[in-house]
């Protein structure tokens, strides 16, 4: 590895499964130092063990990132450990796919809370730390659903939407202070969230076939490929992106 991160102090939330783990993976190879925030039932102890029996360095904190003393809490035992965070990956998210009409209130609190609230609550508690140590990036993960929509993903599309525009807000109130803020948008991707959402669609009656979604962006995305998106926008190779809209999709949107 070039170790692009050597210096950097990165968290991941969701950081144990799919795409999150990938950049758990990759961050800590090219030489960060990982904090992992993630649920309690989640593989985060094991991943971060497995990493540090590698030579990397890598901690575990089990956490609700919708829970505000949770995330404080977190936020503290990362910088405890490796000092101040100067790489945050704003990754936790959940899916929902049903009839508009069928999603209940507590639905939509719950997709909120997960996908929208925690990112206000971790980038809140981690900016002072990353401002006084001279800066850093932030990365939140979109998607596709962030502008093109979708039957029966109302919710998801909607949090979404705001994971676009809290990036791009962050980048311009904080640009001045040495903050970059970016977000990476996925298309459909073969993690098992992701083929949990394509399954669920196809019930539904939505067109997710192999065929759709060849047509759509040639086949499923990797999660690796979105852990080399987020390592692009983590390192100073992107010193100069700031508020943009990454999207890793192989053409989906361009269609």
């Amino acid at each position: 590895m070039s170790q692009r991160l050597k210096g950097k102090v990165a968290l991941i939330t969701g950081g144990a499964g799919g795409c999150g783990l990938a950049a758990t993976e990759l961050f800590a190879a090219e030489g960060a130092r990982v904090g992992i925030v993630d649920l309690p039932r989640s593989e985060g102890a094991a991943v971060a063990k497995r990493l540090n029996a590698a030579g990397l360095h890598v901690v575990f904190i089990p956490a609700d990132v919708s829970d505000a003393n949770q995330v404080k809490e977190a936020v503290e035992t990362v910088e405890a450990a490796f000092g101040p965070i100067t790489v945050l990956m704003n990754h936790a998210g959940i899916l929902s796919a049903a009839p508009f009409l069928e999603t209940s209130e507590e639905e939509w609190e719950r997709i909120m809370a997960v996908n929208v609230k925690s990112m206000f609550l971790v980038t809140k508690a981690v900016l002072p730390g990353m401002i006084a140590a001279g800066g850093g990036s932030i990365i939140c993960t979109s998607s596709i659903s962030a502008v093109v929509g979708t039957p029966m993903e109302v919710l998801y599309c909607t949090s979404k939407g705001a994971t676009h525009m809290f990036a791009r807000a962050i980048a311009v109130e904080f640009r001045d202070r040495g903050i970059r803020s970016n977000a990476v948008c996925p298309g459909f991707i073969a993690t098992a969230h992701g083929l949990n959402e394509i399954e669920t669609l196809g019930r539904y009656g939505v067109d997710v076939t192999e065929s759709a979604i060849a047509a759509a962006q040639g086949r499923l995305c990797k999660p690796s490929e979105i852990a080399t998106v987020a390592l692009f926008l983590a390192s100073d190779d992107s010193s100069f992106v700031n508020g943009a809209h990454l999207f890793a999709d192989n053409g989906y949107t361009a269609i």
